[in-house]
C-alpha cells in the first residue's frame, strides 16, 4: 500500500505542478501576495501560515512566479495526502486508508484548490489531518507524545484558519460523548495540547492585542446577521455538495450519521460534524454570504470512512467508471482550464456563458505593467491607488514589489495595515480604476490620462481607467 500512496503523491503532484504553471494567480492569491510582502505576526483576514508560506517562497528562489509561490501549499497537499493514508489506516486498514487518499485528491475543493493556491486551506487542511492522526493514537492510549503531537497541529490549524477551532470543539465533543474516552478529561494529557494549541497560536493573539482584535472582529462579523433565513443551510449544504462533488458528497453523509452509533468511526463524525452543521446554521441568520468551502475541514474528516466504504466493495464495474470517470473528468477540466489561461484557444466566446469573462481573473495582469513602463509612469517611488481591495491585490501582484499600493477604500483589509492611507498625505498617486469608482473627492485635483489596456494574447480583456491625484487628502479612509 506504501507504494502505491506513493505513486498516487507523485503523480497528483505532478499535475497540480503542471497546473500551477499554467495559471495566473486569482484573486484571493493575489491578494494575499501583494498585501503580505511584509512579514507580520498576524494579518487581517486571516492568521499567518499562509502568508508566511507565500511570503518565504517567494525570497527564498528570489520570484514572485505563479508556481513558485504556490510550492510550499503542493507540497503540503502531498503530504496531506499522505497524512490521510495514513489516518484511514488507523480508522479502517490500509486499503481504506488508500482509497482515502485517492478520493481526497479527486474532490475539486481539496485536490485543486486546497491542493495548489495560496489559500489558508492548504495549510489548514494539512494541519487538522495531522492533529486527528495523532488524536487518534492518542486516544488509543498510545503515549503522551501523541497528545504533544495533537496539540502542535490543532495550533497550526489555528494559525492558519480561525475555523479550525471548529474542529477542535470536535475532539472534546468525543471525548464527552464517548464513555470509554471521558476518562481523559480527568487526565492532565488534553490540557497540556491545549496549552500546547495556544503557544503555537499565541503570535496571532498578540498581532490582535496590537491592533484593535481587528482579524477576530472581522471574522467574528461573519456570524452576525438580523433575519432568519430557514432555507439557506439547505442551499449552503448543497453547494457544498458542489463543491466536493455530489457523488462523493453525499455518501459522506451518510456515513457521517451513521459514524455516531459506531465506536470505531465516532471520533472522524465528531470532528465533521461542527464545520458542517456549524456553517450550514450560521448561514440561516448571518447578513454575510457563507461561503462553499468554509466546511471543507468536515468533509476532510470523513474521507477515512469513504475509503473504507469503497475499499469493502472494490472493483464492483460501477465504482471503477465513478472513479476513472471522475479522475478523466478533473484531468480534462484542468487541462481546458490550463490552456485557455495559457493560450486564450477559447478567445471571446466565454461571455456568451458568462456575465464576466473568467479569463481576466486567471492570467496576471502584465500587460498593465508593461504598458504603465512604456509611458513612464511606473518610476522609483510611484505609489498606486486602487478604488477596491480586489482590483488591488491582482494590480498590486501585477506591478511587482517595487511600488507601493493604497487601497482607497474603507474596506481596505490588509492593504489598511501595510500602507495606511495616513503616511501618504498631501502625496500624489497614480489611481487605477477597473470599476470606475468615484475617487475624486479623495484628492485635492484629479487628473485624467489615457486609459490602459489589459490583453491577453492579443485581446482586450479589461480597460483600466489611469489618472493622477494630487494632494491625497483623505487619510482618515483607511487608517486602523
Amino acid at each position: 500500500m506504501q507504494n502505491r500512496v506513493l505513486w498516487l503523491i507523485a503523480a497528483t503532484t505532478t499535475i497540480r505542478l503542471l497546473f500551477a504553471a499554467s495559471l495566473g494567480l486569482g484573486v484571493d492569491e493575489s491578494y494575499m501576495i501583494a498585501a503580505g510582502r511584509s512579514l507580520s505576526l498576524g494579518y487581517f483576514d486571516h492568521p499567518p501560515a499562509a502568508w508566511w508560506l507565500s511570503w518565504g517562497a517567494a525570497h527564498l528562489f528570489g520570484s514572485e512566479a505563479s508556481v513558485v509561490l504556490r510550492l510550499p501549499f503542493i507540497a503540503l497537499f502531498a503530504l496531506s495526502s499522505w497524512l490521510m493514508a495514513r489516518l484511514g489506516t488507523a480508522v479502517a486498514g490500509e486499503q481504506a486508508g488508500f482509497w482515502a487518499a485517492v478520493l481526497l485528491n479527486l474532490s475539486p475543493v481539496f485536490g485543486i484548490t486546497g491542493g495548489s493556491w495560496v489559500l489558508p486551506d492548504g495549510p489548514l487542511l494539512c494541519a487538522l489531518l495531522g492533529a486527528a492522526l495523532c488524536l487518534r493514537h492518542a486516544t488509543a492510549g498510545r503515549g503522551f507524545g501523541w497528545w504533544c503531537g495533537a496539540g502542535l497541529c490543532a495550533g497550526l490549524a489555528l494559525a492558519a484558519k480561525y475555523s479550525a477551532i471548529l474542529t477542535i470543539g470536535g475532539a472534546f465533543l468525543y471525548l464527552l460523548s464517548d464513555r470509554t474516552q471521558r476518562r481523559w478529561l480527568l487526565r492532565p494529557e488534553p490540557y497540556v495540547a491545549v496549552i500546547a494549541a495556544i503557544l503555537v497560536f499565541s503570535p496571532v493573539i498578540v498581532w490582535n492585542a496590537t491592533h484593535h482584535w481587528a482579524s477576530f472582529a472581522f471574522q467574528g462579523e461573519r456570524a452576525v446577521g438580523l433575519r432568519f433565513r430557514p432555507l439557506l443551510p439547505l442551499t449552503t449544504l448543497l453547494g457544498e455538495g458542489l463543491f466536493v462533488l455530489p457523488w462523493i458528497w453525499a455518501p459522506m453523509l451518510v456515513l457521517l450519521w451513521r459514524g455516531f452509533f459506531r465506536p470505531g468511526d465516532r471520533l472522524l463524525a465528531c470532528l465533521a460534524a461542527p464545520p458542517i452543521i456549524g456553517f450550514a446554521l450560521i448561514a440561516a441568520w448571518s447578513s454575510q454570504r457563507v461561503l462553499f468551502h468554509w466546511a471543507a475541514p468536515g468533509y476532510l474528516m470523513l474521507f477515512p470512512l469513504l475509503g473504507q466504504a469503497v475499499a469493502a466493495r472494490w472493483p464492483a464495474p460501477w465504482l471503477r467508471r465513478t472513479v476513472f470517470g471522475t479522475a478523466g473528468f478533473l484531468i480534462v477540466a484542468m487541462a481546458v482550464v490550463g490552456l485557455q489561461t495559457a493560450f486564450d484557444w477559447l478567445g471571446g466566446s466565454l461571455t456568451a456563458i458568462a456575465r464576466k469573462d473568467p479569463t481576466i481573473e486567471g492570467i496576471n495582469w502584465v500587460s498593465l505593467r508593461e504598458d504603465l513602463t512604456a509611458r513612464g509612469l511606473l518610476r522609483p517611488g510611484t505609489v498606486i491607488g486602487v478604488p477596491n481591495w480586489r482590483d488591488a491585490g491582482k494590480i498590486g501582484y501585477a506591478l511587482g514589489p517595487e511600488v507601493t499600493v493604497l487601497c482607497l477604500n474603507p474596506d481596505s483589509r490588509q492593504f489598511g495595515f501595510a500602507a495606511p492611507l495616513d503616511r501618504f498625505m498631501g502625496q500624489d498617486v497614480l489611481v487605477l480604476s477597473v470599476t470606475q469608482a468615484p475617487v475624486a473627492t479623495l484628492f485635492e485635483r484629479l487628473e485624467p490620462l489615457p486609459d490602459s489596456l489589459i490583453r491577453h494574447r492579443g485581446r482586450v480583456l479589461q480597460t483600466v481607467t489611469v489618472s493622477i491625484g494630487h494632494g491625497l487628502t483623505a487619510g482618515s479612509l483607511g487608517a486602523r
